[in-house]
């Protein structure tokens, strides 16, 4: 994505490639042979949704065609997961892998034992715990009962990141909001659960016996043979 003229401009293809990602449904089958895919483009050539789908599909007058519309079909499904995993950008990771990413992100730390050792912010702990209690939110609701108020916690952008990117949580839903008359206005929501909560905690620690470098290396192998014309390095900062 690059901005000309300050709009957006997607770098995907063209509208009659025959090559391009044409659908959700299209999107989740490739997600789940891939494994990892980030939403917008990378140092990996070819490795994103931008990059596989057409260029003037996006924000666009179809939402049926629009892939910014599908990352929100594919979190609402939770057949794979959707959240900030890649360079503190959005992308989705497929429920085969998942385990593996969470053990390579988590470096075998769940998250009390994480906030035990000092290595988690108190702020942190105060989203966890609501999401504990309440199982999915919404960003504004988890924002307020979490205490990051006009006069309380800062920084709330910031720590829903990390938490994403540490695969703590993910996004679950998207839901637009309701006026007093119950009337839905506004851009879609993202809301939130805990990783555990949409694809079961023995499965997310299933691949725990494994060390972080362990697993890091299994991704970077694995997306190599997908892409063999990329580099090490490159995979490894993109993951």
């Amino acid at each position: 994505m690059i901005t000309i003229d300050g709009a957006w401009v997607m770098e995907g293809l063209d509208s009659n490639d025959k090559n391009r990602i044409k659908s959700s449904n299209e999107l989740t089958d490739f997600i789940n042979d891939i494994g990892f895919l980030p939403l917008f483009k990378n140092k990996v050539e070819g490795f994103s949704v931008e990059e596989l789908t057409a260029q003037n599909s996006w924000w666009g007058d179809n939402p049926l065609e629009d892939p910014w519309v599908w990352r929100e079909v594919l979190a609402s499904k939770g057949e794979v997961a959707y959240g900030k995993y890649f360079s503190n950008r959005a992308g989705f990771v497929s429920r085969k892998w998942y385990p593996i990413f969470a053990t390579y992100r988590r470096d075998g730390y769940d998250f009390d034992s994480r906030y035990e050792d000092g290595l988690a912010s108190y702020r942190a702990k105060k989203v966890m715990d609501i999401l504990t209690e309440y199982e999915t939110l919404p960003s504004y609701e988890l924002k307020a009962k979490a205490g990051f108020c006009k006069n309380g916690e800062k920084g709330f952008d910031g720590v829903m990141t990390l938490l994403q990117m540490q695969t703590y949580i993910t996004v679950s839903d998207f839901k637009r909001k309701h006026s007093r008359k119950n009337e839905e206005y506004g851009w879609s929501v993202a809301s939130y659960s805990l990783a555990e909560g949409l694809f079961g905690e023995d499965y997310v620690h299933s691949e725990y016996h494994r060390n972080s470098k362990e697993a890091k290396e299994e991704i970077v192998t694995h997306l190599l043979k997908k892409y063999p014309n990329a580099s090490y390095h490159n995979i490894s900062k993109c993951i």
